[in-house]
C-alpha cells in the first residue's frame, strides 16, 4: 500500500463504521457535508451513532438524512431548528440532543484536533447551555469549562484533494470542515476532484494530508436544496426509512 495514496472506495468507508462510534461531520445547513458519505453511513446499518456537527440539516438534507432514520443516539450541535423530525424526536427522548454555540462548538473541535485541553469561556454561563459543565474563578470571575472534542470517525466534504489528502475547499463550504477534519481520529474525505500528489499551490491548501487517511470520490449532492423545491409542504418531509 502507497502511504501517499489514499484514495479508495466507498465500500472500503462503509466497512469502517460501527454502532455507538462518535462520527464529526462538516456542513453548515447541508452546506459542505459530503452527501456521498452521508448515504455511505446510512447503507452501513449502523446506529446508536453520536454525531457531532454543526446542524441537524434538513430532514432530506445534509446529516439529516440519517438523523430522521433515528439511528443516532446524541447530537452535539449549534441549533436543529431546520430540521423538525430532530427535534420531534429530542422532544421523545429518542435524541439526546447537547446545544453548544456555533464559535464555542469549533472552538472545541479546533482544540481537540490541536491536543490543548478545552478553554474556559464566558458564553453560556447561567443558561441552560452550562449542562453541569465544571466552573473555574479567576480573579473573582467566573468561568466555564469547555472540554475538547474529538471523534472516531470524521467525514469531509472537499473541492479539490490530492492523493495524499491535502484538502482545498469552495468558498464557505469550507465552514467546519477543517477542523472535523483535525479533530477525527480517522478522517474520511469526500473530494469533487482528485489529483497527483504535489499539483495543489501550497499557498491555497487549507488542510495537509497529514490528517486526512482515506479520500473517495464524489458524484455530486443529491439533494435538492431548499430554494430549489417549488412545493414548500413537503421540505419537512422525512426519507423514507
Amino acid at each position: 500500500m502507497n502511504p501517499f495514496d489514499k484514495v479508495t472506495d466507498y465500500d472500503k468507508v462503509r466497512s469502517l463504521f460501527f454502532d455507538g462510534m462518535t462520527l464529526l461531520f462538516g456542513g453548515f445547513g447541508g452546506v459542505g457535508t459530503p452527501p456521498g458519505l452521508v448515504d455511505c453511513l446510512i447503507d452501513s446499518g449502523v446506529k446508536d451513532v453520536n454525531l457531532i456537527g454543526n446542524d441537524a440539516g434538513f430532514p432530506w438534507v445534509g446529516m439529516g438524512k440519517f438523523v430522521c432514520l433515528e439511528r443516532a443516539k446524541s447530537l452535539i450541535a449549534s441549533h436543529i431548528g431546520s430540521n423538525p423530525v430532530a427535534g420531534e424526536l429530542m422532544n421523545q427522548g429518542k435524541l439526546k440532543v447537547e446545544f453548544c454555540p456555533q464559535g464555542i462548538l469549533v472552538e472545541r473541535l479546533r482544540s481537540g484536533g490541536v491536543g490543548l485541553n478545552g478553554f474556559l469561556t464566558e458564553i453560556g454561563r447561567g443558561t441552560k447551555l452550562e449542562y453541569e459543565k465544571p466552573i473555574v474563578t479567576i480573579n473573582g470571575k467566573e468561568y466555564m469549562y469547555e472540554a475538547p472534542i474529538t471523534g472516531d470517525f470524521g467525514i469531509v466534504f472537499a473541492k479539490k484533494a490530492d492523493t495524499f489528502g491535502n484538502l482545498i475547499f469552495d468558498k464557505t463550504a469550507r465552514n467546519t470542515n477543517p477542523f472535523v477534519a483535525m479533530a477525527a481520529r480517522t478522517t474520511i474525505v469526500e473530494a469533487e476532484e482528485i489529483v497527483p500528489m504535489g499539483e495543489l499551490d501550497p499557498e491555497a491548501i487549507i488542510v495537509p494530508g497529514i490528517y486526512v487517511k482515506h479520500i473517495v470520490p464524489s458524484k455530486g449532492y443529491n439533494w435538492k436544496w431548499v430554494w430549489e423545491m417549488p412545493d414548500k409542504s413537503s421540505r419537512n418531509a422525512p426519507p423514507s426509512k
